[in-house]
């Protein structure tokens, strides 16, 4: 063949295989480097959110709190989740089921109701679909007699349709009963939340002899069923070896504010699953100033008073560090051979480095100096491509959310909610020049106008600390303040009393902290929601230039 051909041959031929090895290497680079979409926000927004800290601490909103259960675009039920769900459907095949249902005669002379008659059960269930549409009803108990003789007290449990957790909550009322032209059953009247005191599970009484100056004043104990956040234990030392844990020590995340703690805890938690080994819990929390009445931080929280623990339990392998530190000492003092240990000492050392290691316990431990001894720092750089944070695993505390169910109930489910951001930032002109003008009480009432009918019930969540700032709205709409449901969490309520139990008999106040869960809470199941940020004021979430 002609040299200049064979040159030719080869020169194509080079040509192509340069192609091929660059695009491979694009190909490479591009698949090194993308990142999925994340399930709340795209992962970039979050890493936005999350990591401009100034001197080592987050920077963010800390008048609402998200949590797995608002976080989830969609919230798909488990198995059997509302098969007792009553509608209008599963109501006319019960009233089908009465086939010795007889007509009353003469029944307008009729005063008094049996309220055990299931015809009644029905009239309150048609009754209940109708005026309170904005809940999912799961089960009724049989309706029981109220204080006249026309009056049935009756107790059911049910989900609200916005929340995206599948817990069950509780109310019980009052219904006045008459009769229709051919004499069944009907609602005439329903008084609200909790008023059906007859149909409320019945208290342990106690005796309050020992307790000084609260006699009178101390609710009997009460229990939620739904609850149970117990410490889970091991039960063997064999049981304990077999497992595989991973143990952080406490870092500088701890005193920090809440949501710098859980984008912490949460890549922690991550690791642990992407490892998957029991992960230690710590339940002692250190609540940051920036939540607590004295501006100073306060340790020794419970885990347990902001979050659902038995949620975390179910959907994470997780063990509370009191038990497994009494495990792993139990173990060391009755066997020679000692509990396999790696300890880890810079965050550095990667996840995917640890994944193949086989010793029982993984100790990741945190004694540089700040920033350097953040937990999350070990989900930064190539760890944020194999580790996901658990959002879903995170609830709120169920007692909080009984709370958040009380104010909801007391406006049967039918309000509208503002969130006004003031505090700090309405103080700070340099970031937020605007702030304070247009979250003023005139420009409220101007606002608002415009968004919400008049009239209606009004939730406003807020950090405000000034209970009259929002009177003159008051003249518009039925407003509600976290401040105005105080007995929800007063000495004299259930809140109260299961804290109490939870904390081995000391008193639990009702910190910033909850304040905020419970405004988030309320806010996301009103109708109308308006938010400080693009909707009462152009200034930007985080500050000028922010946007």
């Amino acid at each position: 063949m002609d040299p200049i051909g064979q040159n030719l041959i080869k020169l194509i031929t080079n040509v192509c295989f340069s192609v091929f090895v660059f695009s491979v290497l694009i190909f490479t680079v591009i698949a090194i480097t993308y990142q999925p979409p994340d399930p709340w926000e795209s992962s970039r927004a979050l890493t936005r959110v999350f990591t401009q800290f100034e001197n080592a601490t987050f920077q963010i909103d800390t008048t609402l709190l998200k949590t797995g259960e608002d976080l989830a675009t969609s919230a798909a039920p488990p198995a059997n989740a509302n098969p007792n769900a009553v509608t209008e459907s599963i109501i006319e095949k019960s009233e089908a089921q009465l086939t010795n249902l007889t007509l009353k005669s003469g029944c307008e002379d009729i005063s008094a109701v049996n309220c055990s008659d299931p015809q009644v059960l029905i009239a309150i269930e048609r009754f209940n679909l109708k005026a309170l549409k904005s809940i999912v009803f799961l089960e009724y108990q049989t309706p029981v007699s109220g204080l006249r003789l026309d009056e049935c007290d009756v107790a059911w449990r049910f989900r609200n349709k916005k929340e995206k957790s599948w817990r069950k909550y509780r109310d019980f009322r009052r219904f006045r009963i008459g009769y229709r032209e051919n004499c069944t059953y009907k609602v005439l009247n329903a008084k609200g939340w909790h008023s059906g005191t007859n149909a409320r599970r019945p208290r342990t009484t106690v005796n309050n002899a020992n307790r000084s100056g609260e006699n009178a004043k101390v609710a009997p104990p009460f229990h939620d069923d739904e609850i149970n956040d117990t410490i889970p234990v091991l039960g063997s030392d064999m049981a304990f070896r077999q497992g595989k844990y991973l143990y952080y020590s406490r870092g500088g995340d701890y005193c920090k504010g809440m949501n710098h703690y859980l984008w912490s805890f949460l890549c922690a938690l991550g690791e642990a699953q992407y490892l998957n080994r029991t992960f230690v819990v710590d339940l002692s929390i250190c609540l940051s100033a920036a939540y607590t009445a004295g501006n100073k931080d306060e340790e020794g929280k419970d885990f347990r008073f902001y979050f659902d623990f038995e949620h975390l339990k179910e959907v994470g392998s997780i063990v509370e560090e009191g038990e497994f530190h009494r495990d792993w000492k139990n173990w060391d003092k009755t066997h020679k051979k000692k509990i396999p240990v790696k300890k880890v000492a810079s965050y550095k050392v990667t996840p995917m480095q640890l994944g193949k290691d086989k010793s029982t316990i993984i100790w990741r431990q945190f004694d540089a100096p700040e920033p350097e001894n953040y937990w999350y720092r070990v989900c930064e750089g190539q760890a944020a491509k194999y580790v996901q944070r658990p959002w879903h695993a995170l609830w709120k505390s169920k007692r909080l959310m009984n709370i958040v169910s009380d104010i909801s109930g007391h406006m049967d489910w039918d309000f509208d909610a503002v969130h006004v951001v003031r505090g700090d930032k309405a103080q700070n002109k340099e970031l937020w020049p605007h702030l304070d003008d247009d979250t003023s009480p005139d420009a409220l009432v101007t606002k608002l106008q415009g968004m919400i009918q008049p009239h209606r019930n009004l939730y406003v969540a807020t950090n405000e600390p000034f209970y009259n700032y929002f009177d003159k709205l008051r003249s518009h709409y039925n407003v509600h303040l976290l401040d105005d449901y105080k007995e929800l969490w007063g000495n004299t309520s259930e809140w109260y009393n299961e804290m109490r139990l939870l904390n081995g008999g000391r008193p639990v106040d009702f910190d910033g902290y909850m304040r905020v869960e419970v405004d988030t809470e309320v806010l996301y199941r009103a109708k109308t929601q308006v938010e400080t940020f693009y909707n009462l004021t152009d200034d930007c979430k985080d500050g000028i230039s922010t946007c």
